[in-house]
């Protein structure tokens, strides 16, 4: 090829690369609008891909959005959060150190945890790691030092699930492995509202992460949020919770500053990875474009 036709070559070369990429701009416009639009459906609300939904203005107790809201369903970790109110209702020692043991180990997922047999951890540490690390063997050793041992910490959860009118709402353990610890997102959202007069819980379940030194190594073991959002910058999260074992799909219920309102979010059964994660920016988006919703939505009843 002479050097003439060679550089005709590369000048036609690069003509169709640059007409190849003008022509995709608008199919990658439309395909953005289109994922926008696919976010809401007709009836103006957004659409989750969570089986089970509820957002509730925190302040007035209105029902912003409900999917499944009564349809009870494995919740996994999301028991924690009860868990960590009779750990606090007990008014036992905080400071006091508990050692784990064999019995703390998860023979039922066979789930792992990296607190050591045989170490000792203060009650309000193990309490941290429980919520913000979602630690089994934490949550297991808690019920384990109430009076009474597990099955008195069980029927403490279960009495405290009645006082506040959850009908739906049942425990069998405190780290919510098995899958009879079961409730709806309806009762999930008062149950948030409930945790969230409580500032240790607060504090903890939003906490990004903690360093833990263990008591005879001195080794330090770094612990993070299983909630990617309370790591996120631009979210203003005041309580949060994950959950997940195969009955359940991912869950996660948050309590959030979305439009300058307090919102609490329950997401039941999410599946995929970050869906849950995608249907919390999905609710944020459409509050966040709507912020009519927050003083205008009915009342639930009951």
């Amino acid at each position: 090829m002479t050097p003439v036709l060679r550089s005709i070559a590369l000048i036609t070369a690069a003509m169709l690369s640059l007409a190849a990429v003008a022509a995709d701009k608008p199919a990658k416009a439309r395909a953005s609008k289109a994922a926008n639009v696919a976010e809401i459906g007709e009836d103006g609300k957004p659409v989750l891909k969570s089986t089970g939904a509820l957002v509730l203005d925190a302040t007035t107790g209105n029902t912003l959005y409900s999917k499944n809201a009564d349809q009870a369903t494995p919740i996994a970790s999301l028991t924690k959060l009860m868990t960590a109110m009779v750990v606090l209702d007990s008014k036992l020692p905080l400071d006091e150190a508990i050692k784990i043991t064999t019995e703390d180990i998860d023979l039922l997922k066979n789930t792992r945890s990296r607190l050591p047999i045989g170490a000792h951890f203060r009650r309000d540490d193990l309490m941290r790691l429980a919520l913000m690390a979602s630690d089994n063997r934490a949550a297991a050793a808690l019920g384990r030092n109430y009076p009474g041992g597990i099955p008195a910490f069980v029927d403490a959860m279960n009495a405290k699930a009645t006082s506040l009118g959850l009908t739906q709402t049942h425990f069998v353990d405190s780290s919510g492995l098995a899958p009879s610890n079961v409730s709806n997102p309806a009762e999930l959202g008062k149950l948030v509202a409930e945790a969230a007069k409580y500032p240790l819980i607060r504090e903890y379940t939003t906490t990004g992460e903690v360093n833990v030194t263990l008591p005879n190594s001195q080794r330090k073991l770094n612990f993070v949020n299983t909630n990617t959002l309370v790591r996120a910058s631009d979210w203003q999260i005041g309580l949060s919770k994950t959950g997940y074992i195969s009955e359940s799909g991912k869950c996660l219920v948050m309590q959030a500053i979305i439009a300058n309102q307090p919102v609490v979010i329950v997401l039941l059964d999410s599946w995929g990875k970050l869906t849950r994660v995608g249907d919390a920016n999905r609710i944020r988006r459409w509050l966040e474009k709507n912020p009519g919703i927050l003083v205008s939505a009915p009342l639930r009843s009951g």
